[in-house]
């Protein structure tokens, strides 16, 4: 594992540890009972074009801090107003500045479904991430045994909750579809050298089923992009830095999608 991959883990590990004094499990069971029932996530990404799945990134630790005046909700707007197919909020605190107050500020002000995006290593993520207010949440393959995923999977289907599950090879395909996973994110980054390359998405489809959904992460910065990844099949797309660096969010989706 990536020293950087490492050091993410132990922190969560130690925030995970901290919450789960702060709030049992028990009480953090008792509150989902008053949630709203979650948004559909899938359907929501199973269009007859290119779903776009726009992700509200403070920083990164390669790039630092990414968006200027980060405001989420202002953020989350700009998404709606351009008609995203759903949102990916990045709550992960000591290495990408994100925080879990962001899911429910985010889903105060649209309607469309919420993907909680962090390093979940623990079953007690998926009931906080249920409470938070998360439609779907992402599981990645590399930093979870099989045996894990296939359990978190099974966690989160009784939370009504979808999961994006995350692969970057055909060995972590197998895991995946072993664990009965229904939407299959192809992360372009290399978690263990953190280089990006969309031809990885071209690799590693040949080996997900036709009747799963495919989403293709990071890197995709142009039009030329998602017509590339079109043409390999990918149902949907997932795109944060290009976006949160963008002046004019609308009109660069616009750009991007050409969403009527």
């Amino acid at each position: 594992m990536h020293n950087l991959l490492k050091k993410i883990i132990e922190a969560k590990r130690e925030e995970v540890e901290m919450y789960k004094k702060l709030f049992p499990l028990a009480f953090v069971i008792e509150q989902i009972g008053k949630i709203q029932p979650a948004a559909d996530f899938k359907k929501a990404i199973s269009k007859n074009r290119m779903s776009l799945i726009a992700e509200i990134k403070r920083a990164s630790p390669s790039k630092g801090e990414i968006a200027e005046n980060f405001n989420p909700e202002k953020t989350a707007l700009e998404y709606k107003k351009a008609g995203v197919d759903a949102v990916s909020v990045l709550t992960e605190r000591n290495y990408f500045k994100g925080a879990n107050e962001y899911i429910k500020l985010v889903k105060n002000v649209i309607d469309v479904p919420v993907l909680r995006k962090d390093f979940l290593i623990d079953e007690y993520q998926l009931y906080g991430s249920k409470l938070y207010g998360a439609d779907a949440v992402l599981l990645i393959c590399s930093i979870l045994p099989p045996a894990t995923l296939k359990q978190f999977v099974a966690v989160a289907r009784k939370l009504k909750m979808y999961c994006l599950v995350e692969v970057h090879s055909k060995e972590e395909v197998e895991a995946a579809l072993k664990s009965g996973a229904e939407i299959i994110g192809i992360n372009n980054r290399d978690l263990k050298t953190f280089e990006v390359d969309l031809k990885t998405t071209a690799e590693v489809i040949k080996y997900i089923p036709k009747n799963k959904i495919v989403v293709s992460e990071s890197g995709i910065k142009t039009r030329e992009d998602i017509l590339y990844l079109e043409n390999l099949g990918v149902n949907a797309v997932l795109i944060g830095e290009t976006l949160m660096r963008s002046k004019n969010i609308p009109k660069k989706i616009k750009e991007l999608i050409w969403l009527e």
